[in-house]
């Protein structure tokens, strides 16, 4: 399977490549081009049932989940050293694939590789405890593997979301059936195929491409699935909490936010405008914890905003793959119309427009899927583009008066998963993050994160919690064992 224009893949299923039960397939574009990329099987529901009959065969028979996890520590590092000596390949079809910049595709790669490690080194110390009660009796606990765990991930990081479940879904012992986003399949298909190279079996990675509606509920629906986790809309997030519920399935949701950025007048305001820059362009916007809000004191309102906008008007737009471009295009043509309809919609409701706001009109750039760095100002709290993700490079200017008005507007969202605050005053700072509704606080940096950290937002950002030593122990089912070792009682 190479990267290059119109490779062919398949559906990986029991360790090997395998076209859909139907034949269709689906033409991927290269979004800087819009030209033909690759051509990719499109699984079906009977490709769905197959898989997960798979994935649970292997599960009761290849010894994945036995009780020494030594065997899957040592798999999880050889696929992290595998992927991290494949981590140029793979971040060019990352780029390619997605259009993210190459420099953050690599960064993408890297994550993942520490995230296998972590995990690999969690596999192995999955520990139960004993627990005092009453009589001659000994109570103890087991952690155990679910069985078949269910993972639907998003295409705007693909092999870092996909693998953020995965990776611990397979260190506590269960086998795993992905659904990549169908966008962006290429690198969770290249990765299954890389770790039965490490030594995972036949079976407990299988990777299934099709539409949320057929083959992800026929996933959600079969009586083997155990857990589910997903990352994505809130409107199908809802969904998906209807199904697991139905069936009383674990699940984990991570459904997106309008993370605010709260810029105080004592803030290092050069380094702010920076990070607020990367906070927002990254990804060309289509970031979960994107900092789409920039709320600053109306002191320094007009300044920063010129200050940032100056920024963003000179980062280089281009294809990901070229060198020195410091941001891509978005992910499809339908991105891209529906990044414009927010900012035609602020435009036509008052909102100055800064920097940006209007499509390339020829060259590369408008073959492609390319917006330019937006930035808004004059935008009205209970406007769309202030409430609603846009999942774009487009970013809101609301200006506030102080610390109580900086969090009523931070906190007038339905929203809740990063949100960061630039002050010198570790007061300020620290009511701040108390006060502030979302799972993830930054104070004086851009949004970050990392595998041993947690990953999670409130209200309708999500449930439940990814990353870090809960993540491995999600995957598992805790079971109490109660043995009575006193002496039989004798008559007398």
């Amino acid at each position: 399977m190479s990267a290059g224009s119109a490779a062919n893949y398949e559906l990986y299923i029991g360790g090997k490549e395998t076209g859909g039960s139907t034949g269709a397939r689906r033409t991927l574009l290269n979004p800087a081009s819009n030209e033909p990329l690759a051509s990719v099987a499109v699984a079906s529901r009977e490709d769905a049932r197959r898989a997960m009959e798979t994935a649970q065969e292997a599960f009761d028979r290849s010894g994945w989940a036995g009780e020494d996890g030594a065997r899957r520590t040592k798999a999880l590092f050889r696929l992290a050293q595998k992927l991290e000596e494949q981590a140029d390949a793979f971040a060019e079809l990352e780029s390619l694939n997605q259009g993210k910049t190459l420099r953050e595709a690599k960064g993408d790669i890297l994550f993942v590789v520490r995230t296998l490690e972590y995990t690999a080194g969690l596999a192995d110390k999955l520990e139960g405890e004993t627990i005092p009660v009453p009589g001659p009796r000994l109570d103890y606990t087991l952690r155990e593997p679910l069985g078949v765990t269910v993972h639907i991930a998003p295409w705007n990081f693909p092999l870092v979301l996909a693998m953020r479940s995965v990776a611990p879904a397979l260190a506590a012992g269960n086998a795993v059936v992905l659904k990549p986003a169908t966008l962006t399949p290429l690198s969770a298909l290249r990765m299954a195929a890389l770790a039965q190279v490490a030594g995972i079996p036949d079976g407990i990675f299988n990777v299934v491409v099709g539409a949320g509606p057929e083959v992800g509920e026929a996933l959600l629906g079969d009586p083997r699935c155990r857990s589910v986790s997903f990352t994505g809309s809130v409107e199908v997030g809802h969904r998906i909490s209807e199904l697991a519920a139905a069936r009383r399935v674990p699940l984990t949701l991570e459904l997106g936010g309008k993370g605010p950025v709260i810029v105080f007048p004592d803030a290092d305001l050069e380094r702010a405008a920076k990070s607020v820059i990367w906070g927002i362009f990254g990804n060309a916007g289509q970031m979960c914890w994107a900092g789409s809000r920039l709320l600053v004191h109306r002191s320094l309102h007009l300044a920063f905003v010129e200050q940032v906008a100056r920024i963003a008007a000179k980062l280089k737009v281009g294809a990901g793959t070229e060198p020195g471009v410091e941001m891509g295009p978005l992910v499809s043509r339908e991105q891209k119309e529906r990044v414009l309809g927010y900012v035609e919609g602020a435009r036509s409701e008052g909102a100055r427009v800064v920097t940006g706001g209007a499509p390339y009109p020829e060259g590369p750039l408008a073959r492609g899927n390319f917006l330019p760095p937006t930035v808004l100002d004059g935008v009205a709290p209970d406007s769309r583009v202030v409430r609603e993700e846009i999942f774009g490079p487009v970013l809101s200017v609301l200006p506030f008066d102080g610390l109580d008005d900086a969090l009523r507007l931070a906190n007038a969202t339905e929203f809740g998963l990063l949100g960061s605050v630039w002050t010198r005053d570790l007061a300020v700072a620290h009511q701040v993050a108390r006060r502030l509704e979302c799972g993830m606080v930054m104070i004086n940096d851009p949004p970050a994160s990392f595998p041993q950290s947690p990953f999670a937002g409130v209200k309708e950002s999500g449930i439940g919690s990814e990353q870090g030593r809960a993540s491995v122990e999600f995957y598992t089912r805790r079971k109490n064992v109660v043995v009575n070792i006193g002496l039989p009682r004798t008559k007398g």
